[in-house]
């Protein structure tokens, strides 16, 4: 009846550690963080740092784009030759076994479909009037057209 209890105890304790663990991990890399390196946010924008305060950091999004974010928003200090493959597709090294060559996606999708002439027509949207009602009048119902109503 103790053993159970005693096992239990044991894996809360394990989670609690590797949990603690992880968390000093991602503090010190957000400790290494200094002004010109490459981050990834955990909502997974590519910025540069600028300036680093207390518990908020200053990225450049874009060219003189800047915003600032809490520390533990960052997911990820990059090294330089990665965040310059990522944001300004640079070629991978010589030595690397990625191998990039032309345009990894499209710029349009253009490539990615056939051209067919019955694309080009527009649909006709208009509304057709049924052949019974085609030469008639709007009918008058209780004394009023249709489109009519009771507001004043």
């Amino acid at each position: 009846m103790l053993l159970p209890f005693i096992v239990l105890i044991g894996a809360m304790f394990l989670m609690t550690r590797s949990a603690k663990k992880k968390q000093a991990q991602a503090v010190e890399m957000r400790n290494q963080m200094q002004p010109g390196s490459g981050v990834r946010t955990i909502g997974g924008m590519y910025a540069t740092v600028k300036e680093i305060g207390d518990d908020t950091v200053t990225l450049e999004v874009a060219p003189g784009v800047h915003a600032v974010y809490a520390k533990n928003a960052i997911g990820a200090v990059l090294s330089d030759e990665e965040y310059n493959r990522i944001v300004h597709g640079d070629e991978a090294d010589a030595d690397s076994d990625i191998k990039i060559t032309g345009d990894a996606v499209p710029d349009d999708v253009s490539s990615l479909t056939e051209k067919d002439d019955a694309s080009d027509a527009k649909a006709d949207l208009t509304k057709k009037a049924e052949p019974a009602e085609a030469g008639a009048e709007a009918e008058v119902k209780d004394g009023k057209a249709d489109g009519d109503t009771d507001a004043k």
